[in-house]
């Protein structure tokens, strides 16, 4: 479950108490959810019951309470926690392997997007300076991903950007885009020429060459007749990649709501990283027969890619096939 199925499962949650007369509310048009603070529990929180609290005549523990009873055995929904005031706490089930490459695999490079946004109107001031053209361009389609109403108009948001030069004629359009999405925008975009270097210490190269991996994975699987099928059998790949692409869709969201292109780049190097890490185990080595291991692991590997590219395509960037 994404954050924004969680809003949409809130807000339907907040429409049944009102039909069934236990809430007299107007329904939001939309829920807040956000990562629940550390030491707090669940892994998401919402104050929605603050909010109907004085609209509907009642403590916010009422309505936390009404809302609750709603809410449990939801669909990815593990427990609701009641917390401080009022707040609704959430644990989300976890998704299994096959349905998670499934997911990634229905949406392709789109996966991620959503519209936990939809009835947002954000118009950005139309930017003279070029490095503040780049990071509005690319806030614009974020926003567009994420279901709001985003363009430029006269009057619009100023984000604080740091100037910086584009210069797609000396980096190429990939260095020189990564240059100044990567930092965050108030801080000095990367310097130009380590961009251009083919190793691992340039993280668009290790970005890049991840995708390319993943998907000559795929061609070399294809020659041993390997095809990728997660089995959920117990043969899955430990280590940090699942969770990364499950945390996909909330980066991308979380990028949009606080203006901060930086966050998709910098989970896109942590993806490239746990791909990177576990490749050499994703195909049979010398006499080893394929089994159920070796598909789940292209599978994930297939779908990591798949984050990759969309991810990339989010920052204008290209993914290459082969490095």
């Amino acid at each position: 479950m994404t954050p924004a199925d969680l809003s949409l499962t809130v807000q339907h949650a907040v429409r049944r108490a009102v039909d069934d007369g236990a809430l007299r509310v107007d329904v939001p048009p939309r829920v807040k959810v956000e990562k629940a603070r550390p030491g707090g529990v669940g892994e998401y929180a919402s104050s929605v019951a603050l909010s109907l609290a004085r609209p509907a005549g009642r403590p916010a523990l009422d309505v936390a309470s009404v809302l609750k009873e709603r809410l449990e055995g939801a669909a990815g929904i593990l427990a609701v926690d009641i917390t401080g005031p009022g707040f609704l706490n959430f644990t989300l089930r976890r998704e299994t392997g096959a349905e998670l490459v499934r997911a990634v695999r229905a949406a392709g490079p789109s996966y991620g997007r959503g519209d936990a946004l939809a009835g947002d109107v954000v118009r950005f001031e139309p930017p003279a300076e070029a490095r503040a053209r780049v990071v509005v361009e690319c806030l614009v389609g974020l926003l567009l991903g994420q279901g709001a109403d985003a363009g430029l108009e006269t009057g619009g948001e100023r984000p604080h950007v740091h100037p910086g030069a584009y210069e797609p004629e000396r980096l190429g359009t990939d260095a020189a885009r990564w240059r100044l999405l990567r930092a965050a925008p108030h801080d000095r975009p990367l310097d130009g020429p380590p961009l251009l270097v083919r190793h691992e210490r340039n993280p668009l190269f290790r970005v890049q060459y991840a995708h390319s991996r993943a998907r000559r994975l795929l061609v070399n699987a294809a020659q041993l007749g390997v095809l990728p099928v997660h089995e959920d059998d117990g043969t899955g790949v430990e280590g940090p990649l699942p969770g990364l692409l499950r945390d996909h869709p909330g980066v991308l969201l979380a990028a949009a709501r606080h203006r901060a292109p930086d966050r998709v780049a910098r989970h896109l190097e942590a993806v490239a990283d746990a791909l990177l890490g576990f490749q050499h185990t994703v195909l049979p080595l010398g006499d080893e027969k394929p089994s159920a291991a070796h598909r789940s692991r292209l599978a994930l590997a297939e779908a990591a890619g798949t984050v990759l590219a969309g991810g990339l395509s989010v920052l204008g960037i290209s993914a290459p096939d082969r490095i």
